[in-house]
């Protein structure tokens, strides 16, 4: 069904379309009328027409000035223009108000029918695109709540790797290099800094209230990211495009914050808190949760601000803080160069800055380089000896000169960076190694897999696949190997039998002995006994 105005000063004009419009498309239409430019305009605020079929010159408010009035109210509407010949030119004021047709006075029956048939064509594939846009709208409301809790977790539990940031960031058009990270709590009841019935209330904000809370935080932190409910908190991701916030822009963020509360509870009927970390880059923003964390359980207000409490590190204004958590990141990256040279400048700094206090130095030094093999092996993969550091003091407070301090400083760092990529590797080289040994050592026994994986303590799955990695063969395959070389040594002493050989190696059955040899090297252990005591 469409709807059509038939705005002519002319009663008979009037009849004449309603009577075509009637019998082309009987059914389809409903049909107002209207004989002044005046009731156009309020004909059309009323009953909001898809097409409107205007005469040009109609008294009062003319047919061009009407157009322009309604276009502000009906922005979509389709206007057919009529007019007399001799006012044609004039007409085509009107080409910019979305005019589909012109129709000169005298009209005929088919000029009114292609003009409606064009209108209807244009309805219909304006109306098909809307649908499609909802459709489309729909599925991106399905699916961008998903992306977005997939990104907000991935910061959350540490494991963003950088080409999982950049597609993240290309599908929900994040442009920022940093952020800060935002916890909702709710429950019903604040007790100090606590909500009671966590339980509770997160099934029902899960159930009845998330949309309405995503949509407040939505609106109060533009372009934040929102996660899903986790226990009794929603986890937010606000961008940045710097990593400082100004006292002002603090004050103006809590208030907003305190109103985002209020709205959430008038909406919902539950009590919420808010607390807000520092900015930092996007996988370090981990550390901001947890400082929003920090920030709720340190006060008992509905938002709470890291930087407003005692809880977060705070640095001399001359300390490079952003170039010692470069350092860190570098060596957590394993980036040896990078962090080699950060490492450097960090202790140019400390030169330039406090050349006359060489203790502090000294104490830095050795403070980064204990950090830097904590991390090391917090890695994995590396011995950790209780007694493998009880030089490191004596050594830096016998130094004398910031040179020494210096070599000694960036010798360590680049050990702990060196080391970061290389536990996991050197871990499976000493366990294949140990595992090598125990063949070598125990190849005439019954052994098995199993039994060397509960040695090494394991599992065997994933001994066997760090067997096949290391060896580029199977535990079976290799083990197999070993004793037919043994074999074949042993079959040059002509005084031991053959079953005394295969007992020796394994094979507590000859026949099964034979089998084996023979696979292995074409020849039965008789075959190879006699070449190998011929010459052969």
């Amino acid at each position: 069904m469409y709807r059509i105005l038939l705005a002519d000063d002319e009663g008979i004009v009037i009849n004449s379309l309603s009577m075509i419009i009637n019998k082309n498309y009987e059914g389809q239409f409903e049909i107002e009328s209207a004989k002044s430019g005046r009731m156009a305009i309020e004909t059309a605020e009323r009953f909001r027409p898809d097409i409107i079929f205007m005469d040009i010159q109609m008294p009062g408010i003319n047919g061009i000035e009407a157009m322009k009035e309604i276009r502000s109210i009906l922005p979509s509407v389709i206007f057919v223009v009529l007019t007399a010949y001799d006012k044609f030119d004039y007409a085509k004021e009107a080409i910019g108000l979305g005019v589909i047709d012109y129709l000169n006075k005298p009209y005929n029956q088919k000029s009114i029918v292609s003009a409606i048939d064009r209108a209807i064509g244009e309805l219909d594939k304006r109306r098909e695109k809307r649908r499609q846009d909802l459709q489309t709208k729909e599925r991106l409301e399905t699916v961008v709540p998903i992306i977005e809790n997939g990104f907000i977790s991935s910061i959350i539990f540490q494991e963003p790797f950088p080409e999982d940031i950049e597609n993240y960031k290309n599908l929900l058009s994040l442009n920022a290099d940093y952020g800060y990270m935002i916890a909702v709590m709710f429950g019903e009841v604040q007790q100090g800094n606590y909500l009671t019935n966590a339980v509770g209330s997160a099934v029902k904000a899960q159930t009845v209230y998330y949309t309405k809370v995503r949509d407040i935080i939505k609106d109060t932190f533009p372009g934040a990211v929102v996660g899903a409910i986790s226990s009794n908190k929603i986890p937010v991701f606000v961008p940045r495009n710097d990593i400082s916030m100004e006292y002002g822009e603090r004050s103006d963020l809590i208030e907003k914050s305190r109103v985002a509360a209020r709205e959430m509870r008038s909406a919902t009927d539950i009590q919420y808190r808010i607390g807000i970390g520092g900015i930092k880059k996007l996988k370090n923003c981990y550390e901001s949760y947890e400082e929003a964390m920090k920030a709720l359980f340190a006060t008992k207000g509905s938002v709470a601000h890291v930087d407003d409490l005692p809880i977060a590190v705070s640095y001399e204004e001359s300390y490079p803080a952003d170039l010692e958590n470069e350092i860190f990141e570098m060596l957590a990256d394993g980036d040896v160069d990078r962090c080699l040279l950060r490492s450097a400048e960090f202790f140019d700094w400390m030169c330039d800055k406090h050349n006359d206090d060489i203790m502090s130095i000294k104490l830095k030094s050795l403070e980064f380089v204990l950090r830097a093999e904590g991390e090391m092996y917090r890695s994995g993969g590396h011995l950790y000896e209780f007694e493998s550091r009880k030089d490191y003091l004596s050594r830096i407070i016998s130094m004398t000169a910031t040179d020494e301090i210096k070599t000694w400083f960036i010798e360590k760092m680049k050990n702990a960076v060196v080391n970061m990529t290389t536990g996991s590797l050197d871990h499976t080289h000493y366990l294949i190694r140990q595992a090598l040994e125990y063949i070598e050592n125990n190849a005439g026994k019954d052994i098995s897999l199993n039994e060397i994986s509960e040695k090494l303590n394991i599992s065997s799955y994933y001994f066997s696949k760090l067997f096949k990695e290391e060896t580029n063969e199977g535990f079976v395959e290799y083990l197999t190997k070993r004793r037919v070389e043994k074999a074949k040594e042993m079959l040059k002493d002509q005084s031991k039998s053959i079953k005394e050989i295969g007992s020796v190696c394994g094979y507590s059955d000859p026949n099964y002995f034979s089998r084996i040899f023979k696979k292995a090297t074409g020849m039965t252990p008789t075959e190879y006994r006699e070449r190998a005591g011929s010459g052969i």
